[in-house]
């Protein structure tokens, strides 16, 4: 099944607020990142950096994420090793990054595909800044 999420009936958030919601969006995710490397054996040649608005999170054999912001389109784009490239409006009305093609969200996905290569559950990632998870109807 396909589901399909749209972000447009939303008027689009103001630039302060997005730059803010942003920011604070990715620090949490590079802090989140830096406190898994450290605690997971898997990650042990793995690497964060943070830097002028791009999260590069290097999981050495198991790829590279980059998480960015554009700030033009008030997006976040995501380019996964698993999943690809992706952009991600921010919802104001459910606090979230979401992907308007399946209404999966940022944190939503990173879950799912951390999950897949550390074989355990990561829940502690929701409990970053706008990481409301959404429930698709069924």
């Amino acid at each position: 099944k396909q589901y399909f999420y749209s972000t447009q009936t939303e008027e689009l958030v103001d630039s302060n607020t997005f730059e803010r919601v942003c920011e604070e969006t990715l620090d949490s995710l590079a802090e989140y990142f830096e406190e898994l490397i450290e605690k997971e054996s898997q990650f042990v040649k793995a690497d964060v950096m943070y830097s002028g608005g791009v999260l590069t999170i290097d999981l050495s054999n198991y790829g590279t994420y980059v998480i960015n912001r554009q700030s033009p389109n008030r997006q976040i784009w995501l380019s996964s090793p698993s999943s690809g490239p992706k952009r991600y409006d921010y919802s104001q009305k459910d606090d979230c990054w979401i992907y308007r093609h399946n209404g999966t969200t940022l944190h939503d996905l990173i879950k799912l595909e951390i999950e897949g290569i550390l074989g355990k559950s990561i829940d502690d990632i929701l409990v970053c800044p706008h990481a409301k998870q959404i429930r698709q109807k069924e």
